[in-house]
């Protein structure tokens, strides 16, 4: 058994939402790290109906930072938090949203994360938003699952950091070519899923929906890593 464990900035849901809800049928995530989440007039209700008309329900996320991670049938919810990273003079305040659930036969603590684009704010929250869900697993006895928009492609600085001990998925089992910006005419690969290395990467890479509809639905492609334990070896 596996958890389908997907990211997704949404861009305030300021595009089709008739095609952001299609994308995320057809990805069928267990659990949905969302970036760019509603956050003005009506933010709680325009999450919950996302959640509503995808099967899914909100596990975590407050208005600011817009973070959020939906989890899908049969996924249990242990923990939740919304954690505000540190602030940035002029810079827009950045936050996590961490939950630890249980599906598939495996326990994972799943952030949400959005970096920023200065470079020195992204690579201090990089390293801040490990330390929360390395804590928040800690806590649970949970394998460490990170997901979101990193805002730069792997080489960078803030990529090492989230790469030092956790697994970037796309490389061991990718699926496509990986590329998430812009989501009409992809060219770069800035949006990713880091997994603990205990943990079974069985495939990672841009999910697969309607080309029109992934257009439409964002300015970002949705990224899907399939996750289980690690495999048993015979003697």
């Amino acid at each position: 058994m596996g958890i389908r464990v997907a990211t997704y900035n949404v861009r305030s849901m300021r595009d089709s939402v008739p095609a952001l809800i299609r994308v995320i049928r057809a990805i069928r995530p267990d659990v949905l790290c969302l970036q760019e989440a509603p956050r003005r007039l009506g933010w709680r209700r325009r999450r919950e109906m996302l959640a509503r008309r995808t099967g899914m329900t909100v596990a975590a996320g407050r208005r600011r930072g817009g973070m959020a991670v939906l989890t899908g049938p049969g996924v249990r919810v242990l923990h939740a938090e919304t954690r505000l990273l540190r602030p940035h003079l002029w810079l827009e305040r950045r936050a996590a949203a961490i939950a630890v659930v249980e599906a598939g036969g495996l326990r994972l603590a799943v952030c949400s994360m959005h970096l920023d684009l200065e470079e020195h704010a992204r690579l201090r929250h990089a390293r801040e938003v490990v330390a929360l869900v390395r804590d928040a697993a800690g806590r649970h006895g949970a394998a460490v699952v990170v997901a979101g928009d990193v805002n730069e492609p792997p080489g960078r600085p803030a990529f090492d950091v989230l790469t030092a001990d956790l697994t970037d998925c796309y490389p061991c089992a990718p699926k496509g070519d990986g590329l998430t910006f812009p989501a009409a005419r992809p060219r770069t690969r800035i949006d990713a899923i880091f997994a603990a290395p205990e943990l079974t990467v069985l495939s990672c890479g841009v999910a697969d929906a309607d080309p029109a509809d992934l257009a439409a639905a964002t300015d970002h492609l949705p990224v899907v890593a399939e996750l289980s334990a690690p495999e048993k070896r015979s003697s």
